[in-house]
């Protein structure tokens, strides 16, 4: 399949452009550009932008070309792309040639998403001078529509089945199991341990170095760069130096980094090099999908099953933070934690109220 880059894009007239651009494609680039030193955003917002410019390409259409009946298709078809073999199949290299832009059509929320990320495309895009006009601006209802502030969070592993989850990581190996085998065993572990006790992005795990986790007046805490390279400081659980101590032991090192070590927190098998955030993505799906067809064959809930096929890292984030909610910890300090800049956005992690109303609600009944 053709990328946006090829030939069969269509250039257009860049005497107003406010940027330098000859096609569609190299204004998106610049656009993405901006975004290039948050690279999972970057790789997400390349996704559905490209999704979009390949969609364009096949209907002989340009992004100022993009009109509210165009906005309106492009949406249906997110939801069923289609010819679906032109559009869709297995997970590939970029460069495959049975590469192909979609997985399967897009959930509701998925496409919410996804039109929340063109929309700020084409924003950016009038503001260059490269189209003329914004079709989202004719959404009707667009502020609730395209609003990514959902009223509750829904992507997470519900308690019981991340108890089972962590003990099913945590059994033993069979005897005799290769040096490999042990050590990708105990990443593994530590990998989702350090996921649900500090609620990192996978790119902030990606980068961690040891010397990012450090004691000041006796307590341990864990310095990370975030979204929009934000620094911030997060205390480090019991647990979490428990982690730390069995991984460094399986590295060989001593139980508590030293001093600005900047060696890489999670390695590649050679136990010296750090690994990549596709790398370490693939590793998470595929435990989680692993895990899925160990539970269905043990027989368990089904709800569990496809909540475990279904989640990807980012759920590992909310599980975390949802978990801490459940826990107690204070709406401050869980906010503090997870590096949200609104209090609202922590707020959909907090479960407690939707529990309390449907026990109260118990109370109304057909018969008094």
């Amino acid at each position: 399949m053709s990328r946006p880059a090829a030939t069969t894009q269509l250039a257009i007239s860049t005497t107003q452009a406010r940027i330098s651009a000859a096609t569609d494609a190299e204004a998106v680039a610049a656009w993405l550009a901006e975004y290039q030193e948050s690279p999972q955003t970057w790789k997400s917002y390349r996704r559905e932008t490209e999704r979009l410019l390949l969609w364009l390409a096949s209907r002989q259409l340009t992004l100022n070309g993009m009109d509210r009946e165009a906005l309106r298709q492009f949406e249906q078809f997110l939801s069923d792309p289609q010819p679906a073999e032109r559009w869709v199949g297995p997970s590939r290299p970029r460069q495959h040639p049975q590469w192909r832009p979609f997985r399967g059509g897009l959930s509701p929320a998925s496409r919410r998403q996804s039109l929340i990320i063109l929309q700020g495309l084409f924003s950016w895009l009038v503001e260059a001078g490269w189209v003329g006009h914004n079709p989202f601006r004719l959404m009707r209802d667009k502020s609730r529509r395209l609003s990514n502030q959902a009223p509750g969070i829904e992507r997470y592993l519900e308690r019981p089945v991340w108890e089972w989850f962590w003990q099913w990581l945590n059994r033993p190996l069979g005897v005799e199991q290769s040096d490999r085998a042990l050590y990708e065993h105990a990443r593994r572990r530590f990998i989702f341990g350090f996921a649900y006790l500090l609620a990192p992005r996978v790119s902030e795990m990606a980068e961690a170095r040891m010397g990012d986790f450090k004691m000041t007046e006796g307590r341990w805490w864990w310095d990370v760069v975030g979204k929009g390279s934000k620094i911030a400081r997060v205390p480090l659980p019991e647990d979490m130096l428990m982690c730390l101590a069995a991984w460094r032991k399986v590295l060989k090192l001593d139980a508590k980094p030293a001093y600005q070590e900047q060696s890489p927190v999670i390695r590649a098998l050679d136990g010296q090099r750090g690994i990549g955030h596709n790398q370490l993505y693939r590793l998470i799906r595929d435990t989680f999908n692993q895990a899925a067809e160990a539970l269905e064959g043990e027989g368990g809930d089904p709800t569990y099953i496809a909540a475990l096929r279904q989640a990807t890292p980012h759920w590992l984030r909310h599980t975390s933070i949802t978990h801490q909610a459940q826990s107690g910890i204070s709406l401050r300090h869980l906010a503090e934690s997870a590096r949200h800049a609104r209090l609202d956005t922590t707020s959909r992690y907090l479960h407690t109220e939707d529990h309390e109303w449907h026990r109260e609600q118990q109370r109304h009944r057909l018969v008094p």
